[in-house]
């Protein structure tokens, strides 16, 4: 049975590359109308381009995942273009600055947490209403192995207590709107290539960890390679779609196994 997201308009945050481009293309090629958001106007548009270019439909609505009024407008944009929201992909997100606690600047724990877990809410806040009026609404919130089943990122803190809470959210979220008939899940992805591992900014880690070694091939499914944007597309689209509507309240990890041997 193939999957399919004919008729459904589909919210993806951080749109313009890595994970959430992989999953805008693939939900457009399974039918979607897609909508792709980020702060930079420019990868979202290449995204458009690239969906039209194969016959598909998709919108690009620039705005900080941060600003509240920015998410307000960007939802009230795609419902006024296609009048309806079935689906929200949180996918918005940063590394941010890794760093001993007692060394990490509380500008950057704010940002950090600002992004990941108030982006969060703030796409869930304002897409859930227009969710509840498509019937059979679904919302993916992009975690990480980080601070969920993987601690041994020295620095990490703000980091990995962002992608924490947003598992609690998810599997409060999945309770809290059953009875609206929208499913809540949580992808947990390991290593993934993606521009992210490049604007990672590390401050002060020299020897932290340094008690802990690893084997060689830190993901043991892969011999140490990557995953790919596209295989957590797969995962993602299929969760959007109809195949998984007895899935909720989930979180699925998607590492090589590398948290198990990492965590």
């Amino acid at each position: 049975m193939e999957v399919s997201l004919v008729g459904k308009v589909v919210w993806i945050t951080g749109g313009g590359e890595g994970i959430g481009r992989g999953i805008a293309l693939l939900a457009a090629e399974c039918g979607a109308k897609v909508a792709v958001t980020g702060r930079d106007p420019k990868p979202l548009e290449k995204v458009v381009a690239e969906i039209e270019q194969h016959g598909g439909t998709a919108l690009a609505v620039p705005a900080d995942v941060s600003h509240e009024q920015e998410m307000k407008q960007a939802v009230d944009t795609i419902i006024k273009k296609w009048k309806r929201l079935d689906s929200l992909c949180a996918n918005a997100g940063i590394n941010g600055t890794w760093a001993r606690i007692d060394e990490l600047d509380p500008a950057d724990w704010s940002q950090t947490i600002a992004v990941n877990l108030t982006g969060t809410f703030l796409a869930i806040h304002y897409a859930v209403p227009h969710l509840r009026r498509s019937g059979a609404g679904s919302i993916l919130i992009m975690s990480s192995v980080n601070g969920t089943r993987m601690f041994s990122n020295q620095g990490a803190s703000a980091y990995a207590c962002s992608k924490a809470a947003q598992l609690a959210l998810g599997q409060m979220l999945a309770l809290e709107l059953a009875e609206s008939c929208i499913r809540v899940n949580v992808i947990c992805p390991g290593a993934i290539e993606s521009n992210i591992h490049d604007k990672t900014e590390r401050q002060g880690l020299e020897g932290l960890g340094d008690q802990v070694e690893f084997p060689e091939g830190k993901i043991p499914l892969t011999d140490g390679k990557m995953g790919t944007p596209q295989q957590v597309a797969q995962l993602a689209v299929f969760l959007t779609s109809d195949l998984a509507d007895h899935i909720t309240g989930t979180p699925v990890w998607i590492d090589g196994a590398q948290s198990i041997l990492q965590g």
